[in-house]
């Protein structure tokens, strides 16, 4: 799997004719999670390379979903290292070097914006409507009006970090979506979003079932690295 999606990053960036600067697809996945799990779990950040593992490999929250390997996952940190997108925190006494994002000294950001910007490097193209509903835990916008003007200051940024997509057939609101990989390449089954947009979880029951699945990751990620700490000290 993590084999196909490098071939996938390198063909992609190849066909679409990537910036130097852009972000590949794991420092993207990489960089989201940090900014993520600072604001859900921040009793556990900074954060180990296992969490980080275990953060990228989430089922729930995550398009695309990944399986990455710890190799992977090091040698992403180390590239957003010289990119100073990451820094590395060696406590006095830790046995292990955490990691912490960077993006808002890089980029200067308050906690609306990367909350934004994460939403949409873990999730994808998305509608004003869905950022809020999905960013709730990492900023409580009080309206879509609010995520908009968000997601406006990103687009006028320079250089940009977000940019807004034509309204796709059948659609009533644009998506939006993140431009640290390079422009954005909207497949033919991304055009088709109309169909997809019937199946969004628009309605209460719908955001309901997907908060209670996002707690569920997060409970099964403590488990996990409660017992890599616990193995410390067998």
């Amino acid at each position: 799997m993590t084999d196909e999606l490098n071939n996938c990053a390198n063909s992609g960036a190849a066909e679409t004719g990537k910036a130097p600067d852009a972000l590949d697809l794991f420092e993207i996945r990489v960089l989201a999670v940090l900014a993520e799990k600072e604001a859900l779990t921040p009793d556990n950040y900074p954060m180990s390379l296992n969490a980080i593992v275990n953060g990228c490999n989430q089922l729930s929250s995550r398009d695309p979903v990944m399986q990455l390997g710890e190799d992977t996952v090091q040698d992403t940190l180390q590239r957003l290292i010289e990119r100073r997108l990451v820094s590395g925190v060696s406590a006095a006494g830790a046995r292990v070097t955490k990691y912490e994002h960077r993006m808002r000294i890089k980029w200067t950001l308050e906690q609306d914006k990367v909350a934004v910007l994460t939403v949409l490097m873990l999730r994808g193209l998305q509608t004003a409507g869905e950022i809020r509903t999905r960013s709730g835990r990492l900023h409580e916008f009080k309206s879509v009006a609010d995520v908009e003007a968000t997601l406006q200051f990103l687009i006028d940024k320079y250089p940009p970090l977000v940019a807004r997509l034509e309204r796709a057939p059948g659609t009533k609101e644009p998506r939006y979506g993140q431009l640290l990989g390079g422009e954005i390449a909207v497949s033919r089954e991304d055009s088709a979003f109309g169909t997809a947009a019937a199946l969004a979880p628009s309605s209460r029951i719908g955001q309901l079932e997907e908060e209670v699945a996002n707690l569920r990751a997060e409970v099964a990620e403590l488990k996990a690295q409660f017992e890599a700490f616990r193995q410390q000290f067998q």
